[in-house]
């Protein structure tokens, strides 16, 4: 009996190393090739602090949302039944609560119906110029010319549209110390094996980061990025074991309401705007103008915005509902997201979906270049 444990862990630890060897074989790929597309990665990205239309994105949806943290945190000061107890869950939630006064409830409504329609409209608007325009313009023809191949290109567009848009949301980590109510933030020694691997991991990133500012050739730069990716591979790994298997951690935030909510809605959001980003550069590789492509994107994303509404008019146990309701991004990040829940289904939802339109876009250009 002991001979055929240890021969199935063994198996499992076999699956388990060569399901490693192969993501990392793809990873060190995926970093090659982005390293030979880096003035493409380079010129995208800084695409987007040139234009007016970003700064405004950007304004206005900081604006709607501290409309939210202004109820939410009025809804933290509430006692008895007109209390929050997920802040996150309420910050993000697409229905209203039902509180005291048609007025409130009015406002509630609006802000969180604001909120999620601004939110929809920013993949569109940061999508739409990324293939639309370079065909409008006639550089499409000279860009597939260029020595980089089309999953390069897209991929490229797609990571420097993805680093924007998390750039929107890294304003609102100033609303966490309030919202969980932050009261102590200790430093102590607690030294493991995966304290060690997280600090380390950390390290490796401020390490590369430094190097990306020197002059670097080509080999120092690509090793750059390899040292990043390890770096943030150790500190994921070593940050996930050190909090969840040791009693003592190097870093310990004491705070009045459980952060765990904190960073399951980031991861949530991470996602759908991951989903939603590919959804909308998939459109705009398959029209030839930005308005048409922001404009079918849209309709796409507000879809998900009536499903949300729908419980407010129909049985949420009815089988309509349940469907709805897998495809709703709003009510996935309120109610499951928002109060710490990860269900593997949304995951495993936007991660495919993001995955399929990357491969669509990518045939899309081979489509064109063919033609």
């Amino acid at each position: 009996m002991l001979l055929a444990v240890r021969a199935t862990e063994s198996l499992m630890l076999a699956v388990l190393g060569l399901a490693g060897l192969l993501i990392a074989g793809i990873a060190i790929a995926l970093i090659v090739g982005l390293f030979q597309a880096r003035s493409l990665l380079r010129k995208e990205f800084t695409a987007y602090f040139i234009s007016p239309v970003a700064y405004v994105m950007l304004v206005v949806f900081l604006a709607v949302l501290g409309c939210r943290f202004y109820l939410a945190l009025d809804q933290l000061t509430q006692g008895g039944s007109q209390g929050i107890e997920f802040p996150m869950q309420y910050l993000f939630s697409i229905l209203p609560r039902g509180i005291a006064g048609s007025k409130a409830w009015l406002m509630e409504l609006f802000s969180s119906q604001a909120f999620w329609v601004v939110y929809l409209l920013i993949p569109p608007l940061l999508t739409m110029r990324l293939f639309a325009e370079e065909r409008n313009s006639g550089t499409l023809e000279v860009l597939m010319t260029a020595p980089l191949k089309d999953w390069q290109v897209v991929l490229s567009k797609y990571l420097a549209c993805f680093a924007f848009y998390v750039i929107l949301w890294l304003p609102t980590i100033v609303y966490l110390p309030v919202l969980l109510d932050f009261k102590q933030v200790e430093w102590q020694p607690a030294w493991t094996t995966w304290s060690i691997l997280f600090v380390g991991g950390l390290g490796a990133v401020v390490l590369a980061g430094l190097l990306t500012l020197l002059p670097l050739g080509t080999a120092g730069r690509l090793s750059a990025g390899l040292i990043l990716a390890a770096g943030a591979a150790c500190a994921s790994i070593g940050g996930w074991f050190h909090y969840h298997t040791d009693s003592a951690h190097v870093v310990e935030v004491i705070a009045g309401i459980d952060p765990m909510p904190v960073l399951s809605t980031y991861l949530g959001l991470a996602l759908a705007g991951a989903m939603l980003l590919a959804q909308g550069m998939l459109v705009s590789s398959l029209l030839g103008s930005q308005i048409v492509a922001a404009l079918v994107s849209v309709l796409l994303n507000l879809a998900i915005i009536v499903g949300g509404l729908l419980p407010l008019v129909i049985d949420t146990g009815g089988t309509v509902s349940k469907i709805l309701y897998s495809f709703c991004v709003p009510l996935h990040i309120s109610q499951e997201f928002g109060r710490g829940q990860v269900d593997t289904r949304h995951v495993i939802l936007y991660g495919s979906v993001a995955l399929f339109c990357l491969f669509l876009t990518v045939r899309s250009l081979e489509s064109r270049r063919w033609r």
